[in-house]
């Protein structure tokens, strides 16, 4: 089973034996999509998309830098020819000085050898294949490295998200305690206020009754209560996913704050805006862990 993985990571995998040594690095940050730069020496170029590819199918998001080091000692015979036409151009240019300048001196060996352009040096044609082979090798390793630390780091983020939101289930069961309490308050406030402006004339109960439930039927946040409870057990279900899941709980906090928000306006109680004010703190950690997730 798959687990909750952060986008911050690093992995290494280093070998150096008789036959070659091989250095591969892995880092990565948050990104919101998938980022990678591969940095390996010019002759080895041709493995930049294989690299990529192999990495794109085990990373979903972050920006990745990659750096692999390889270099075989074997197979590195180097062949060295003579630019012959250029040799010869030497050549009589030296003759021409010798004989301008009555140089008795013959041109020799040495004269020659000191315009290193004339020697031509190429590398044996290296076996791609065989080299792929073992930079993949290197690679798996590396990424292995890299995944079980981005696996560590998100089981510590998932530990930390439940704390969260086990904080704002708490508040949030205060706040229903509380709810009742709002139309009642509000309908004791009501008749004061009206015995106050009307002094001696009668209240019409029904007029007052039609008020007060129509108030009940603002202040009421019995939608947004059962709402934000089915966001918290989406949480949980997306946390057992485990599979490239930052961008669905980042719409999830949004939904999150959209129905605490809505309590805090509905609700107009001071002692429900104040656990409002905490449960809204608790909802950006939330966001704030989330955006290190994968």
């Amino acid at each position: 089973m798959s687990s909750v993985k952060s986008m911050t990571g690093y992995g290494r995998y280093e070998v150096c034996d008789a036959q070659k040594k091989l250095v591969i690095d892995l880092r990565s940050v948050n990104h919101r999509f998938c980022d990678m730069t591969v940095k390996l020496p010019r002759v080895y170029a041709y493995m930049e998309e294989k690299i990529k590819d192999y990495v794109g199918k085990r990373v979903r998001r972050g920006k990745i830098d990659i750096s692999v080091y390889f270099e075989s000692y074997t197979g590195q015979n180097k062949i060295v020819s003579l630019d012959l036409p250029l040799l010869h151009s030497y050549h009589d240019a030296l003759s021409a000085i010798r004989e301008e300048c009555s140089i008795v001196a013959p041109i020799g060996l040495s004269d020659l050898t000191r315009f290193s352009d004339i020697f031509i040096t190429h590398q044996e044609e290296q076996d791609q294949d065989a080299i792929w082979e073992m930079v993949l090798e290197g690679l798996t390793a590396a990424v292995d490295d890299f995944e079980a630390m981005r696996e560590r780091e998100g089981a510590r983020l998932t530990c930390d998200l439940r704390q969260h939101a086990a904080s704002v289930m708490a508040d949030l069961a205060k706040v229903e305690e509380l709810a009742p309490r709002v139309v009642e308050t509000y309908s004791v406030r009501l008749r004061e206020r009206m015995k106050e402006l009307l002094q001696d004339v009668p209240v019409e109960e029904s007029r007052f009754m039609t008020e007060v439930a129509l108030m009940a039927d603002k202040l009421c946040i019995d939608e947004e209560i059962v709402r934000l409870k089915s966001h918290f057990e989406e949480l949980e279900n997306i946390l057992s996913e485990a599979d490239g899941i930052g961008r669905k709980l980042d719409f999830l906090i949004q939904e999150m704050n959209r129905e605490v928000n809505t309590i805090g306006s509905k609700a107009n109680d001071l002692q429900i805006a104040k656990i409002v004010v905490n449960m809204k703190a608790e909802i950006e950690k939330l966001r704030e862990q989330i955006q290190n997730i994968e």
